[in-house]
């Protein structure tokens, strides 16, 4: 049985009287859930997780980590489509997430939760929920978390990725977060003459090389002002690149 919170968050997300700030449906499925922000992705063609909404900076910072990185609680559940609980980041096995375990003590996120979003083999995407305290969810949390990922499921499948009703705009933005990485992919994959998985291999390596995030990076090189270079032999990518401000 879920929790009256949770079906507060269903009913609003199911109704069609009224939109509701995304801000505030956000709010309340955390609340439901005991944590401090939440996200959702849709899987893509090439079975990466495309972010669609984001509550917080904190966990904004934590999917771009795994963008980046390529692996690690997210990535797991996308391409495996079981939920995959971190109730204590600090404690995974650094031969799970091995890039990632070195990232985790300066995290502010401590406890991971992704629940995939699917129905048998067809995979749509993954909810995350993260805690900046370690600790399980509880046996209700759960229930609740589950029947959440049911209705986002339902949702995007009923209308192509696209929620149905007055739950549209609390759902999806304008364009997926994420877009500017998949552009930046494609001009690196040009320039390079290299398949798009090795274009984006290539925008890992440099955002993890240089400290910065895969999305920053992308934004650097659509607007040109970023351009990899050829060369990736095994030395530090950060002086296989060119700053070139022209076209």
């Amino acid at each position: 049985m879920i929790s009256h919170r949770m079906a507060d968050v269903l009913r609003v997300l199911e109704s069609g009287e009224g939109p509701a700030p995304v801000a505030d449906v956000i709010a309340m499925a955390a609340g439901a859930l005991g944590v401090d922000g939440m996200a959702v992705s849709l899987v893509t063609d090439d079975d990466l997780a495309e972010l669609l909404w984001c509550s917080d900076g904190t966990t904004r910072h934590f999917e771009d980590l795994q963008l980046t990185l390529g692996e690690g609680p997210g990535p797991d559940a996308v391409r495996t489509g079981a939920m995959v609980w971190v109730p204590d980041l600090a404690g995974v096995r650094p031969a799970r997430w091995p890039a990632l375990a070195m990232e985790a003590p300066d995290l502010m996120t401590r406890a991971v939760f992704c629940f995939p979003l699917g129905i048998g083999a067809i995979r749509v995407g993954v909810l995350t929920a993260v805690r900046r305290t370690p600790g399980p969810m509880s046996a209700q949390q759960t229930d609740d978390a589950l029947v959440l990922a049911d209705a986002l499921t339902v949702a995007c499948l009923g209308s192509g990725a696209e929620p149905p009703g007055a739950a549209a705009p609390a759902l999806v933005p304008q364009a997926l977060q994420r877009a500017v990485v998949h552009q930046a992919t494609g001009m690196v994959s040009v320039q390079l003459a290299v398949s798009l998985p090795q274009a984006l291999l290539r925008l890992r390596a440099h955002a993890y090389s240089s400290g910065r995030s895969i999305t920053d990076v992308s934004k650097d090189v659509v607007d040109r002002r970023l351009r990899l270079g050829h060369s990736l032999n095994g030395a530090d990518p950060s002086t296989e690149v060119e700053r070139d401000g022209s076209p």
